[in-house]
């Protein structure tokens, strides 16, 4: 047996290298689905609601600003992320399905954000070409207008 797979490790989620997440911070909870289906949507509670604890998982400070960010109307004011995966008809393809997507969703919120635009002055010739091309649109415009009399 590997001695790094322990058995607090075995309920951990790894997200990336540097995070990864505890399977209790996950509550999953079966709800029926809307929509057509028959009545296998009537009978059966196959959607998923998965609420992702967020504000306790251990995240680092940017990563969690991020995720809260991301997640928008998802996640509440006690940094909970609520997902909802009713795409398929069984119960466990969308359980796996609203793991991967609030999985999915912590992998955007841990890469940084990209830098800051550089401003650059543009070059002589652009500014040159760009006067040159209003001067002659103008020109053109000119010579549709009505000549006036003498």
């Amino acid at each position: 047996m590997n001695p790094l797979m322990t058995e607090q490790n075995k309920h951990l989620i790894r997200i990336t290298n540097r995070i990864s997440i505890h399977e209790n911070l996950l509550e999953e909870s079966f709800i029926r689905s809307s929509g057509p289906g028959g009545q296998n949507v009537n009978k059966v509670s196959t959607a998923v609601q998965l609420r992702f604890t967020a504000m306790q998982a251990g995240l680092p400070e940017d990563v969690y600003a991020r995720l809260i960010s991301l997640a928008g109307q998802r996640a509440n004011k006690d940094g909970e992320i609520v997902i909802e995966a009713s795409r398929f008809r069984s119960q466990e393809k969308n359980r796996e399905d609203a793991r991967n997507r609030m999985i999915a969703l912590i992998i955007e919120a841990a890469k940084p954000p990209p830098p800051p635009r550089k401003k650059t002055k543009p070059t002589k010739g652009s500014v040159e070409r760009r006067l040159k091309a209003k001067s002659g649109r103008a020109d053109v415009k000119k010579m549709r207008q009505r000549v006036k009399g003498d």
